[in-house]
């Protein structure tokens, strides 16, 4: 796949690891990146000899997001990110997510697409939207409030604030901590546990899972796709990627 940026494994029996692979830059995805993902779960979504699938990072984390040193699409263009989100809200196999070190932005919100997330110890969660003068993606806005509730989502969503390991699981939006060095032996295991079963009881499980909450999520990344058209790109979201690439604090005051 493109620059390797994406990594895959099939395991027997049945278990596929999906794994972001740009350590160095603690796996923040470029643009590149992303039909490589939509690829790898299609793949896995159409291969009946693959019953479970775990998203995990290369190196010490998960993975810190959108690049913003390669931040953009084409004008007029549907984002390459939206085509990789239709896959990833069609997946119909269980998906389980290993995440420690970095989670932050996108590495927090295909979380919430997963049904089952171990973190390791070292987990460090964030929802850098607002202070990035953005707004909510991956329709995190909905699922983030589905699994915590609307205020303690409103609190994450409008602070930003940072979620170590013991909050996340506090929080439900992890099943288990592990100590780092075990956390991908430990989601494995839980993967063959999993797959074992039939794949159609799983897919059909899933769909049981899932169905309710469909439209909420459709209609969720509308919504943020409408406030991103009208955050990027504005004075405050230029001040604060001018800020995080100068390495200082944003002044939103002179952006408003």
């Amino acid at each position: 796949m493109s620059e390797d940026l994406i990594l895959t494994e099939t395991l027997d029996p049945g278990v596929y690891i999906i794994t972001f692979n740009r350590p160095e830059k603690k796996n923040a995805f470029k643009q590149a990146a992303w039909f490589p993902l939509r690829d790898a779960l299609q793949h896995a979504r159409e291969n009946d000899d693959i019953n479970v699938v775990i998203l995990t990072g290369a190196g010490d984390d998960f993975t810190s997001g959108v690049d913003l040193g390669d931040f953009g699409d084409e004008p007029g263009q549907k984002p390459k990110f939206e085509y990789m989100m239709d896959e990833l809200c069609n997946f119909d196999k269980p998906l389980l997510g290993a995440a420690k070190g970095a989670a932050i932005g996108f590495g927090a919100t295909v979380l919430m697409h997963c049904d089952i997330v171990y973190v390791g110890e070292s987990l460090k969660m964030r929802l850098p939207f607002v202070n990035l003068g953005l707004v909510p993606e991956a329709a995190s806005s909905y699922t983030l409030q589905s699994i915590i509730g609307r205020q303690a989502a409103a609190e994450l969503l409008f602070t930003a604030e940072w979620i170590d390991a013991e909050k996340a699981k506090q929080f439900d939006l992890c099943r288990e901590i592990y100590p780092d060095d075990e956390l991908l032996a430990k989601t494995i295991a839980k993967a063959e546990e999993i797959a074992k079963w039939p794949v159609g009881a799983l897919r059909e499980t899933k769909h049981c899972v899932m169905e309710a909450h469909k439209a909420g999520i459709a209609r969720a990344r509308e919504v943020e796709m409408e406030g991103m058209v009208k955050q990027a790109g504005s004075a405050e979201n230029i001040e604060a990627i001018t800020a995080f690439l100068e390495k200082r604090e944003p002044n939103f005051k002179k952006s408003g």
